[in-house]
């Protein structure tokens, strides 16, 4: 793990997703899916699962029996030929998800695997690859992976659902407001670096809907300078993590959106915690991060962890 290759990693981001859309706007990645799937079991570990969880979330919207779980666990549904099992792993060889893939292969359930290493271990052991098309990550981390598995997750709901959006359209303008906020970051990341620098962590919030860039931000602070950070539902935050702000010095980084932003906030104000939000205005923050199309939910969905992920290089490389 390097921190100057992992910023490097992050500036390469706007290129990497021009390739994705490209390469979704020629084909349909998901065309050799079986037919007959009646659900859809995801696996993963880590940013993988946190990416699963939304897709799941809003296949189940769109009437798909979808779940996501850690590869982990030790029972999950029974071997079935109508679960389509989705592996999801950067490198492809995640111990905990080629354990699960074991018991689900074999032709028991279909197998398409998404991985960024074609010659992997996961990848040979499914019916179905595919590649993240995220390029090498040579900081270590995975950044630009996580921001394409979602996308290509929005490409299976499309390809599920038959409805949704162009994925190849969303994913360009998800480029463009990564490039926003790396162009910009000197009007806007000096201030967030001072605000988030607590002695107690960072605290990363945002909806369901798009709880995956509250998890991958946090972990990118915990992986990257190891600073303490954990992650929050929005609406769960007034049940289990407001007591915080009444004894730490509570820093947080809320992406807005959830009909419960108001909530969090109201104890925010009495307790005179620090919040920056990412996205969006919300009454009382400390600070907002803006950047073009971050009033698309989508569009947020692929790029807001950018703002803590850059945090994260820059304290990473300051130690």
């Amino acid at each position: 793990m390097n921190p100057e290759l992992y910023l490097s990693d992050l500036e390469a981001k706007p290129a990497a997703l021009a390739t994705l859309a490209g390469t979704l706007a020629a084909a349909d990645p998901f065309a050799a899916l079986p037919a007959g799937v009646e659900r859809v079991l995801f696996l993963g570990m880590g940013s993988s699962r946190y990416a699963a969880g939304v897709a799941a979330l809003r296949l189940r919207a769109a009437g798909v029996d979808a779940y996501a779980e850690y590869a982990s666990a030790a029972a999950s549904f029974p071997r079935d030929a109508r679960t389509l099992v989705v592996p999801i792993s950067a490198t492809g060889s995640s111990r905990e998800t080629l354990d699960a893939v074991a018991r689900h292969g074999g032709g028991a359930s279909p197998v398409a695997a998404l991985t960024n290493t074609a010659d992997s271990a996961l990848a040979r052991a499914a019916d179905l690859v595919i590649p993240m098309h995220a390029g090498v990550e040579r900081g270590g981390v995975s950044c630009r992976t996580f921001q394409h598995t979602l996308a290509l997750l929005l490409a299976l709901e499309s390809r599920l659902t038959g409805s949704g959006r162009d994925v190849a359209a969303l994913v360009r303008r998800a480029a463009e407001a990564t490039a926003d906020l790396l162009e910009r970051r000197d009007e806007w990341l000096p201030l967030v670096l001072e605000l988030l620098d607590g002695p107690h962590g960072v605290y990363t919030i945002g909806p369901v809907e798009r709880l995956s860039s509250a998890e991958q931000s946090a972990l990118m602070l915990r992986e990257g300078p190891r600073r303490p950070a954990d992650a929050c539902e929005t609406g769960d935050w007034a049940h289990v993590d407001v007591y915080l702000t009444k004894t730490l010095d509570y820093r947080a980084l809320l992406f807005p959106g959830s009909r419960y932003d108001e909530q969090a906030m109201d104890w925010v104000r009495q307790r005179g915690s620090t919040v920056v939000t990412v996205g969006g205005e919300v009454k009382d923050a400390t600070a907002a991060v803006r950047y073009v199309h971050d009033d698309d939910a989508d569009v947020a969905l692929l790029t807001e962890t950018l703002v803590a992920e850059l945090v994260a290089a820059y304290w990473w490389a300051a130690q």
